[in-house]
């Protein structure tokens, strides 16, 4: 799949996720927030779910965490161009609550279609939610900044797990963890990817919903 289609199959989800009314969330939103970036980015980070300022701008990680992500991605020479950022659920939760396992099913089409599509060479989890959906059963205070293999439409795709970067905000502890570890992705970024990435599976078309 070249550029041109993986710019149009994730112009598709977009449009797709910004009319979906798979679970109740849409109704108490302003805007979806698909994710944005790179469609060839090596580098996949993945939060958990829109908050206030991303409901108002429909865009991913621009509020307080957004402007720590910049930075952090900064630290290793990268911007948000340079990467893909999408979230668990595209739709805010009322009053930035935890996500829900029905809420994230019912999103799981969208991320899984862009994950396919960008093959990352890095996933990074942003969150202990994110972390779940390839590392069941892990403690994000065990795991964090450690690559682990996750099987994903099978391949196999490295994931690292790490703090959200709003619980780094409430945290000097956690602040200084997220940074070294961050620091720690330039290495893995530049290793020689374990498997090749295959095209995804499936026509490049989501069914409709």
């Amino acid at each position: 799949m070249d550029l041109q289609q993986k710019t149009a199959v994730l112009a598709e989800v977009d449009r797709q996720v910004r009319s979906c009314r798979n679970c109740p969330l849409f109704k108490g939103t302003t805007k979806a927030v698909p994710g944005s970036g790179s469609p060839e980015a090596p580098l996949l980070l993945i939060g958990e779910a829109p908050g206030y300022w991303e409901d108002q701008q429909g865009e991913p990680f621009v509020g307080p965490a957004g402007k720590l992500l910049d930075v952090l991605l900064a630290s290793i020479k990268l911007k948000r161009n340079d990467v893909f950022i999408a979230n668990l659920i595209k739709h805010r939760p009322p009053a930035n609550r935890d996500p829900l396992p029905a809420e994230i099913e019912a999103c799981s089409i969208y991320l899984d279609r862009q994950i396919a599509v960008i093959t990352p060479q890095v996933i990074v989890t942003l969150g202990r939610y994110s972390m779940n959906k390839f590392l069941p059963g892990e403690y994000i205070s065990h795991t964090h900044g450690q690559p682990r293999f996750a099987q994903f439409q099978n391949r196999k795709i490295t994931v690292v797990p790490m703090y959200h970067p709003a619980a780094a905000l409430r945290s000097g502890k956690i602040m200084t963890e997220l940074k070294t570890d961050f620091l720690r992705l330039g290495d893995f970024l530049a290793a020689k990817p374990s498997d090749s990435h295959p095209e995804p599976s499936g026509p490049a078309q989501l069914p409709l919903v």
